[in-house]
This record gives structure tokens, C-alpha cells and sequence, in this order.
């Protein structure tokens, strides 16, 4: 009987894929960079969107949408709001089935997206019975509705406060990451109708992991740069999280984050391992454990930051450190590592991803999304636009807008959405991930060799490729959107076809072994 070693190695990565996307948790990570502390001026916001169990992720362009006067929107438990008459075009990344995972990037340059943070608060029912969440509370809604209306970041932290007022959040907690052209916000909130917002000082970098991260530098008397809940420090003092007497100023990570758990990386060295490591990387030195005192909110970087640089750290797996278990790759793959510290890049990853945002030039232009499907240390960034008007058919499921944005489709996707397709780019992406992470030491060297040729020459085609969008946006700027589509589409087919080529490539090889 003849085997086809292609098609075994296919159906063994397949396996692999759901196997090791069968890991619980979200571990998303985010890099906030200040305009001023960015290599080009740029805002710039990365992150790993991160989630358990077989997962696959959408990228789709949605258009303007307009709605007729009384429509309303319905929660996923039930509250009820009034719809705006017309909600701005997005690029949205779907991750189907998950509450908290999508990202959306509007046509006004606001991007956001988010990461778990647990807190001690109350159990939803508790919540509920007091008062604390209303109407069965806000949760996957919520960035979609910033996204939809918000034209700015301050915008959207203000729109995002009203809705938590109203509703209350529905989950434990999280810390949502809000940007614009011109400043980006952390929004740290807890379960029910307690948060707070800060923004990111403009020379500074900001490194969050699962873990709140807004402390007692957020002045509540700053309204420039920190907006609250109404009561946030009463509550705080009322539930035994702040004692004012004691003389030292409120600190909502302090007041609302879970005591680290016993024998953990925290309560052994007193700080998170991501952040430790993200800190000591953009600092250019490693900070020394255990640590004296609680890691600061932001820190300046040891050098303005580039896109690069930002990736950098998104796809670092304590490399380096005492913490590297694999011994820079000897003993297997840094996405199978059980270490005492995370790594910011694991196998849970759906997309890596670094907005650029700049001001100064049309958003059409100067604001896109360099992202990777599936964990970026395997994968490649390609530039996305904020002027593009589609994406390919191979980075999305079919079907119908109207569909598509309902709670039902997304929660209850259509039967076959799970099921592997070697057409579709998140699939590519993620077999050549697994694939890698059979013979990591080998393989990364493989794909970084064809990886990073590519990612440079889109770093040093960029001035090119927007001087003749702006030579064209001054004309027309319909003919410079699909101008900016054909690039973006041009390029992120590229990476497929190199991806695919990659796998045939690892395939023969770890057959040889």
C-alpha cells in the first residue's frame, strides 16, 4: 500500500494544529508606543490576539452601514440601545465563537482591541443582584460599538465609559487598548461598572500583559490624560481594596487585580514575567529580580521605536534569559515551553499585529496594520491599508454583511467554520506555525531566511508606495484606494504562496528526520 508523504504530513500537521490549539487560556499581550518615543512620529500599537481551542480568524473590510431611525441594537444577554443612523467602514478581525477576541481598525484611524485581566470582583450574579450590571451587562459589543461610532481614541474611551456606566461589564475584566493617529489609551476595567482610563504619555512605551497595569501614577485629577467611573475610589475603599488613611494614593491595579497566585512567577519575583521581559527589552537592560517594587506603567525606551522593533517584542519567547527552557531552541519548541515565565509569542496566537499610525497625510495612507496570521515568529507582517476597500476572499469565510455582523452568526458560525481548508489563510498560516514547531530549531531558521527578506523590502518600499498613493490621492482618491487594495491584496497573496511553499519545503524535510 503507497502512502502520499504530502498528504500524510498535511493530515499529521492538521492534528498537530489541533492539538496544540487545544491549549486553554488567552494570553494576548500588547506594545503601546507614544508618538514621541516612535521612530517616524507614528502612534504605534501591537499585539497578539491570543485564544485556546481550535480557533480560526476572519479579516474582512465592512463598509458604512446605515440604519433607519428606532433601530436597535440587541446585547448578546440582552440590553437593548438605540443604533446611530450610520456606523463608520472597518477592517475587522473576527475570531469566531469568542467573546473577547476580535480587533477592529475604523476609516477614522481608531483602532482597538484588548487583553484578559481577572479581577477579585464579584461573581456576575452578585454583580447583577446589586445593581453593578444592568440588563444582562456589556461585553463582545463593546469595542464593536466604539469602532462603529468613535472618531477619535478620546472619543472612543468616552463612549466606551458611557456604555460600562450604563450596562456594566459583563466579564471579570480586561484592559482595552484604544489608539488614534495621535494618542492611545489603556482602559482598565473590572466586572461590573468600575474603570479607569490612561492615556500612554506621548515619549513613553506601555507593556501590557494579562494583568492591570493602571496604577497610582494615574492622577484622577489629570482629566487630560485619566478618566474614571464615577465613585471609582469609594467603591474601592467601601469593598477593603484602598485604605485612604494609610496615605498612599489610589492604585486600580493595586485595588482590583487577583493576589498572585502561589508559587507563580508574580508571587515569587513580584512582577509579570511578559511585562518583565518587555520592560528590561525596550529599556535595553534586564531588570533585576526579584523585583524591589511593582513595574511602572510605561517606561522610555532605550531608542525611538520602530514597527520592527514592536514586532520584535511580539514575537520573543524569553530568549536570552533564565527563563528560556528550550535552551535557545535545543529542547524543542518555545511554543511548548512550561517554564515558570509566559512567552509574549505562543501557540495560541491568532494574529500578530502593529498598527502604524500617523497624522500629517490622509488616514487612507497613513494608517495601516502590518499583521501576521497566526503566531508571528513563524509568519510574515504584510501591510494593510486603512484606504483598502476589500480583502481577499482567501483571508474570510463567505457570506452576506448583513449576516455576518449578527450575534447569532458569529457565536454560532455556520457548520464547516472550524474544519481545515488549505485555501483559506489562516489555515496556511497555522499549519506552517505547527509545522515549525516540530524541529523549532531547524525549521525557524527556514522560515526566517524567507521571512525576513520579505518583511524588509516592504519596510523599504513603503516611502515609494504612498508617495504614489499621495500623488494619486491629490487626483483621485477613489483610483487611490485601488491603488492601496491592489498592493495590500498583492502582498498578503504573496505571503500566502510563500507560506505554501514553506510547508511543501518543512514537510520533505522533517520527513527526512
Amino acid at each position: 500500500m503507497k502512502f502520499n508523504r504530502y498528504a500524510l504530513g498535511a493530515a499529521l500537521t492538521c492534528l498537530t494544529l489541533m492539538l496544540l490549539n487545544g491549549t486553554a487560556g488567552a494570553d494576548c499581550f500588547t506594545v503601546l508606543v507614544g508618538k514621541n518615543a516612535s521612530t517616524d512620529g507614528s502612534v504605534l500599537f501591537g499585539h497578539n490576539e491570543q485564544n485556546g481551542g481550535r480557533r480560526i480568524v476572519n479579516y474582512r473590510y465592512i463598509p458604512r452601514m446605515q440604519y433607519p431611525p428606532g433601530t436597535l441594537i440587541t446585547l448578546k444577554n440582552g440590553g437593548i440601545l438605540d443604533q446611530v443612523d450610520e456606523t463608520w467602514a472597518m477592517l475587522w478581525l473576527e475570531n469566531p465563537g469568542v467573546e473577547f477576541g476580535d480587533a477592529y481598525f475604523n476609516e477614522w484611524g481608531v483602532a482597538i482591541a484588548s487583553d484578559s485581566c481577572a479581577t477579585r470582583e464579584d461573581t456576575y450574579t452578585e454583580l447583577a443582584a446589586r445593581g453593578d450590571i444592568t440588563d444582562g451587562g456589556i461585553g463582545y459589543m463593546l469595542r464593536r460599538i466604539v469602532a462603529q461610532r468613535a472618531r477619535t481614541a478620546r472619543e472612543g474611551v468616552k463612549i466606551m465609559g458611557e456604555l460600562l456606566n450604563r450596562f456594566g461589564y459583563s466579564s471579570s475584566g480586561r484592559s482595552y487598548t484604544i489608539v488614534d493617529p495621535d494618542e492611545g489609551w489603556i482602559v482598565a476595567v473590572a466586572a461590573g461598572k468600575h474603570w479607569i482610563a490612561r492615556r500612554c504619555p506621548d515619549d513613553a512605551v506601555v507593556l501590557l500583559p494579562n494583568v492591570h497595569v493602571v496604577d497610582a501614577s494615574a492622577d484622577l485629577s489629570d482629566r487630560q490624560n485619566v478618566i474614571a467611573s464615577p465613585g471609582l475610589v469609594e467603591y474601592a475603599a467601601e469593598r477593603g481594596w484602598y485604605d485612604a488613611a494609610a496615605g498612599k494614593p489610589f492604585s486600580f491595579r493595586e485595588a482590583f487585580n487577583r493576589p498572585a497566585r502561589p508559587g507563580r512567577f508574580m508571587d515569587k519575583y513580584g512582577v509579570d514575567p511578559r511585562q518583565w521581559f518587555a520592560q528590561s527589552k525596550v529599556i535595553g537592560r534586564m531588570i533585576e529580580l526579584p523585583a524591589k517594587e511593582q513595574l511602572p506603567f510605561s517606561v522610555k525606551p532605550l531608542k525611538k521605536m520602530s514597527v520592527a522593533d514592536v514586532a520584535a517584542i511580539l514575537r520573543s519567547h524569553n530568549e536570552g534569559t533564565e527563563f528560556d527552557d528550550t535552551e535557545a531552541y535545543k529542547i524543542g519548541s518555545p511554543h511548548r515551553s512550561r517554564g515558570p515565565a509566559a512567552d509574549i509569542c505562543g501557540p495560541t496566537t491568532q494574529e500578530g499585529a502593529v498598527y502604524q499610525l500617523r497624522g500629517g497625510i490622509p488616514r487612507e495612507i497613513g494608517c495601516l496594520v502590518w499583521r501576521t496570521t497566526a503566531a508571528p515568529c513563524s509568519n510574515v507582517m504584510t501591510p494593510w491599508y486603512l484606504g483598502i476597500t476589500s480583502t481577499p476572499e482567501a483571508y474570510h469565510k463567505p457570506g452576506e454583511i448583513e449576516d455576518i455582523l449578527t450575534l447569532e452568526h458569529h457565536f454560532e458560525p455556520p457548520e464547516g467554520t472550524f474544519e481545515f481548508d488549505a485555501d483559506f489563510a489562516f489555515d496556511i498560516c497555522n499549519e506552517l506555525e505547527n509545522l515549525v514547531d516540530t524541529r523549532y530549531a531547524q525549521a525557524i531558521k527556514v522560515v526566517r531566511e524567507a521571512w525576513d527578506p520579505f518583511e524588509r523590502e516592504q519596510f523599504d518600499l513603503q516611502a515609494a508606495v504612498e508617495k504614489t498613493a499621495l500623488d494619486l490621492y491629490r487626483k483621485d482618491k477613489e483610483l487611490c484606494r485601488k491603488y492601496l487594495t491592489a498592493y495590500t491584496h498583492g502582498r498578503a497573496l504573496l505571503a500566502l504562496d510563500v507560506a505554501k511553499r514553506l510547508a511543501r519545503r518543512l514537510k520533505t524535510m522533517l520527513w527526512a528526520f
